[in-house]
């Protein structure tokens, strides 16, 4: 039960609701998985911005059991056990909003399950309060790789540096497609993508250092099934160790409890996946 509670939380925000693209565009940049679902739009067409007390739902009392700082280089914050010992490390990757404060309670949450988190802010302290600032600071991001892969890069050395034998990364929405980048950028020890971005291509994949989660869903417009199955075939050509799941009858962003697309039984199902998953390839 603890641990549906915590995923309840962590995927409360993970990424804005989203609608199909040819529906409604957000932002002239046009990135995939931006939009709303019907009736979350407001008079000028935004998306809702995530509410700032959507994971206090689910709200546990951490003082006693996690540390919490903010950092600096990168940009970013940091959740750990509050008893001392040597934890594996955990690149959390926001969503298009930016590092909020439901970022920060979920790496808090995820703490508090035995791993050192690290938020790292890729949006340098912004937070998008309307859907066309985050489309605009997402673009940003996806336009200058390589400065979003310096700083979870200097996210993982961090962790190495303070007592992390093992890494893994986690993103959900434009946090899953980073999630995938480090990975494709960094000696990842375990990725979890939750519908993200994908890339297909076996020669770049190759570069993938250890196992891949991935969950995504089948009536998802933005991440269609073939790219999920052309990612999936491509990761066994080459070897390296995946587990794809697609939930039939469930789409983007199924697993957030705040949207009319959540899926109570495939999200339980889904963090179970995921705990088993870290436990296995970073304990």
């Amino acid at each position: 039960m603890k641990y549906v509670v915590l995923f309840l939380a962590l995927l409360a925000v993970a990424c804005a609701p989203v609608q199909d693209m040819n529906e409604h565009n957000t932002s002239s940049e046009s990135m995939d998985h931006m939009g709303c679902q019907e009736g979350e739009v407001d008079e000028e067409g935004n998306c809702l911005p995530a509410e700032e007390n959507t994971a206090g739902l689910f709200e546990r009392d951490l003082s006693s059991e996690v540390t919490t700082q903010e950092m600096t280089n990168p940009i970013g914050y940091l959740a750990q056990p509050a008893s001392p010992g040597d934890y594996p490390g955990v690149v959390m990757i926001h969503e298009w909003w930016g590092l909020n404060e439901n970022i920060k309670y979920m790496a808090e949450l995820l703490a508090s399950e035995g791993y050192v988190v690290y938020a790292v802010d890729l949006y340098d302290g912004e937070v998008a309060e309307e859907s066309s600032r985050a489309g605009e600071l997402a673009g940003s991001v996806r336009n200058n790789p390589d400065e979003a892969i310096a700083k979870m890069q200097e996210a993982v050395n961090y962790l190495e540096n303070n007592g992390a034998s093992t890494v893994g990364s986690l993103g959900w929405c434009f946090g899953g497609q980073q999630s995938l980048q480090i990975s494709l950028n960094e000696e990842i020890d375990a990725t979890v993508i939750y519908y993200g971005n994908l890339v297909e291509d076996p020669q770049e994949l190759q570069k993938i250092n250890g196992p891949v989660l991935g969950i995504f869903g089948e009536e998802d417009s933005s991440i269609p099934v073939e790219n999920v199955r052309s990612f999936e075939a491509a990761l066994n050509e080459i070897g390296i160790q995946n587990s794809i799941t697609v939930y039939p009858g469930v789409g983007h962003a199924f697993a957030n409890p705040s949207g009319s697309r959540y899926a109570a039984e495939e999200t339980k199902d889904a963090w179970e996946k995921t705990i088993m998953f870290l436990e296995e390839n970073l304990k």
